[in-house]
């Protein structure tokens, strides 16, 4: 029997945060600094902080990199740049637009260090030929709200931008390029971490219309007219063919940090570090599963952990405030009807769920006593609601990404 459940799972999680810090994962992918002009550049919630690792091994570099606002972190000679995310504006636009000048005119001895991790698709900003700011910040908002899973969304904003799907990398040619990634995306695909600024696409722009089709998200005409000069990368384009993309942190390894902590105390089962799916669905699959194994154990068992990552998705109905961490504990905590022997963890990795300041939330057999749960869930108001019951987790900046981390703790019967 584990005595505090709640500061258990908050320790799991907070060691599936540790293992992602780029201070402690990033210097070891960095090869020796290259002779010549070195340019770091890089985008995402992560980036600063890989910045600041990049300079703890190689001292001062001349480069810029685009974070969330927040999480900027001290550089010595990379600038800092903080913007909006998810829904990007005009102070991420104009840094995309000065980090493309930086690579004008670099040459083969020329060697840039690219630093993407999640976040990079809302912060790299240069909106496709004919597409203002302020229609592909619209164009944001309405994929936000329609379920879609992150590889659709990356697809559309892809070709919608004059930076993603190896737009950045083709920008640098003909200097050598390494991109460094922290992934956040279920199956650690490349393409997909930051809508793949340094990675040829493969897909079209029939493809990116099929998203907005088969999710019904609607946008103004001048995005479905900017999908005809769609100017993605594709994978063998000669321009790419001195970039390398190296994957360095991923959620499999957060996991499995956590995994190995949590085995001291009970038995572990993985789920797998990319489930995708409606935020409230996946919630009453798991639940069905914590109260099977729950209704099995005897007093003095073994205490069960379910851990899983990847990424859910919301789709918005109501006016509330939620985010897809705090919408699956509060439909994991109605679907588990109070049950005495279940405590749940659900967490973004980034700190950030949602739109929110908040990593997600904590449920347990108490959270029913706070009332109103499903008219919250109606309205997609699980911040609210968590924020009443005082079981938010609320970290700030983590400085790293690496998707959700979900934690179900079924305990035996006293």
């Amino acid at each position: 029997m584990i005595p505090d459940p709640a500061a258990f799972l908050r320790q799991l999680f907070d060691r599936a945060v540790e293992v992602a810090d780029p201070m402690r994962s990033l210097a070891g992918f960095l090869p020796e600094k290259p002779k010549g002009r070195v340019l770091v550049i890089g985008a995402g919630k992560a980036s600063a902080r890989m910045a600041e690792a990049v300079e703890a091994a190689w001292g001062p570099c001349e480069g810029l990199v685009i974070t969330r606002y927040g999480y900027g972190r001290p550089c010595r000679g990379i600038e800092i740049v903080e913007a909006a995310h998810p829904v990007p504006d005009a102070a991420g636009a104009a840094a995309t637009a000065r980090m493309l000048a930086l690579l004008q005119g670099l040459d083969e001895g020329d060697f840039v260090l690219a630093l993407i991790s999640g976040g990079a698709s809302a912060l790299l900003c240069a909106p496709a030929e004919g597409l203002t700011l302020a229609e592909k910040q619209q164009v944001n908002a309405a994929l936000l709200a329609s379920g879609a899973p992150i590889s659709a969304m990356n697809t559309l904003r892809k070709h919608l931008s004059r930076v993603k799907g190896g737009q950045l990398a083709a920008a640098a040619w003909p200097a050598r390029m390494l991109a460094l990634m922290i992934s956040d995306v279920p199956g650690d695909d490349p393409a997909f971490i930051g809508s793949g600024p340094t990675v040829g696409d493969a897909t079209t722009p029939q493809d990116a219309a099929a998203v907005l089709d088969r999710w019904q998200v609607p946008v103004p005409e001048a995005a479905r007219a900017a999908l005809a000069r769609s100017g993605v990368v594709a994978p063998d384009d000669m321009r790419l063919s001195r970039t390398e993309n190296v994957i360095y942190a991923a959620p499999a390894q957060s996991l499995a940090a956590a995994a190995d902590l949590a085995r001291a105390s009970c038995e572990v089962r993985l789920l797998g570090d990319r489930l995708e799916g409606e935020a409230r669905e996946v919630a009453a699959g798991q639940a069905a599963m914590a109260l099977a194994l729950a209704a099995g154990l005897q007093p003095g068992d073994r205490p069960i952990l379910l851990l899983s990552g990847g990424e859910l998705t919301v789709t918005r109905s109501g006016d509330g405030v939620g985010g897809p961490n705090a919408e699956f504990c509060l439909a994991l905590a109605l679907a588990l009807r109070g049950h005495p022997q279940v405590h749940a963890l659900a967490c973004d990795t980034d700190g950030v769920d949602g739109a929110a300041e908040v990593a997600g939330a904590l449920a347990g057999p108490a959270t029913l006593a706070t009332p109103g749960a499903a008219e919250a869930l109606a309205r997609n108001d699980a911040h609210g609601f968590f924020a009443r019951a005082g079981t938010q987790v609320v970290t700030g900046p983590t400085l790293t990404n690496v998707n959700d981390f979900r934690a179900i703790l079924i305990q035996p019967p006293a």
